[in-house]
């Protein structure tokens, strides 16, 4: 990897850090804005719902059509709008005007967090995919988790103006290094190769990429269950204040975090079926200790292992994701798919898990994700029983891919 290359792939980590950050830190205040200017239960479910909604529309969108015009635009289109997003934020008067915002905010999203984890993917060097993308997905988790706790601060101590202001100010600067730093679009490797992307219909059917996406599908739809329906289990139950569950909520997306670099290392020399089954197994168990809590202590140990098992699994599986990408030269389809697969899981797994706690009790929410969970790596298994992508480089250079 040349210095030129190094460059980029700093600026492209930098930017989802900032724009992640950025969005973290209004994220968790959006509700109680919303309800200060009169939402509803189900307007609230809106606000956050119309962003799912959009993204998960637009993905496979912006994904196969970065694979044909190029990464740049997009990312640098998507980080502009972030920063005039910030700014409708502060202007909306009403919850209608929230819902069309967080509408646009998904459309966004669509354009950056694919397309830059397949720019990732093109400059990822041969036999150094799992460590690569656990730089990225590093980068990625610390925002998602400082975020929330800086939005809480900067509210508390300022205004949630002020958090709005913020999300503008990292999205700004995300854009500036992007547009700077990134080159220009026609001396990217997708557009100087010019090779015809596989179609969407031989990406659908390939069974690898039904694995990974069942897996991230259930993984994700298992942090939905925990961001949604932790902190409501924490206070019921045991009544624990609010900073204790922010910390409960961000510690297993932060110890995922640490833990991508060194399994994105260990992906590269062993066995990724195994490191993926692994991690899920982790994930199963601490989701299901959930289940059995009886106190603050018991879930801080069960996000640390949720954490664990994330960061064991997540490498090897985005490890074998660019391999597959980078063969059938559809790098932004492929991740936009497992974005795809991360946006269904959040909303369907809350959805479920409430449904759960409707009909049974609010415990039985986490049962739920661990069952979930387990579907989630018998699909894998099977869906990559004869796949050589799933090994590390030392077993062997994966397949040709039609």
């Amino acid at each position: 990897m040349n210095r030129i290359q190094r460059r980029v792939l700093g600026t492209l980590f930098f930017s989802i850090f900032t724009s992640v950050t950025g969005v973290g830190i209004v994220v968790p205040l959006l509700p109680v804005y919303a309800h200060d200017l009169g939402a509803s239960g189900i307007y609230i479910g809106l606000i956050f719902g119309a962003f799912s909604l959009s993204r998960t529309f637009f993905l496979p969108f912006f994904g196969s059509l970065s694979d044909r015009k190029g990464r740049k635009p997009f990312i640098v289109t998507g980080l502009l709008s972030y920063a005039v997003i910030s700014v409708a934020f502060i202007f909306s008067t009403n919850v209608e005007s929230l819902i069309g915002i967080r509408f646009v905010q998904g459309i966004a999203s669509a354009m950056i967090m694919p397309v830059v984890q397949a720019y990732v993917g093109d400059l990822t060097p041969k036999g150094r995919e799992g460590w690569v993308m656990g730089l990225f997905n590093m980068s990625l988790m610390i925002g998602l988790s400082a975020g929330p706790m800086i939005g809480g601060v900067i509210k508390d101590r300022f205004s949630l103006q002020g958090a709005f202001v913020s999300m503008g100010v990292l999205s700004v600067v995300a854009f500036g290094l992007s547009l700077s730093f990134l080159p220009p679009t026609a001396e990217e490797q997708v557009v100087l190769k010019r090779r015809t992307p596989v179609q969407w219909s031989k990406i659908l059917t390939d069974r690898t990429i039904a694995g990974l996406f069942f897996f991230r599908l259930t993984y994700t739809a298992c942090i939905g269950i925990i961001w949604g329906f932790l902190p409501v289990f924490a206070d019921v139950e045991f009544a624990i204040s609010a900073s204790a569950i922010g910390t409960l909520v961000a510690l297993g997306i932060f110890v995922s975090g640490i833990f991508q670099v060194p399994m994105g290392w260990a992906a590269d020399r062993f066995d990724r079926k195994s490191m993926v089954i692994l991690g899920g197994l982790i994930v199963t168990a601490a989701i299901w200790a959930f289940s059995h809590a009886t106190g603050f202590w018991y879930m801080f140990y069960a996000s640390i292992g949720f954490g664990i098992g994330g960061g064991i699994c997540m490498p090897a599986m985005m490890a074998v994701a660019v391999l597959w990408g980078s063969r059938s030269k559809a790098m932004g389809s492929v991740m936009a798919l497992l974005t795809v697969a991360h946006s269904l899981g959040l909303l369907g797994g809350s959805l479920l898990a409430g449904m759960m706690m409707d009909l049974f009790q609010l415990r039985q929410a986490f049962l739920f994700g661990a069952l979930s969970m387990l579907a989630g790596i018998l699909v894998f298994t099977v869906c990559t029983w004869r796949s050589d992508l799933i090994r590390g480089t030392a077993t062997g250079a994966p397949p040709h891919i039609p």
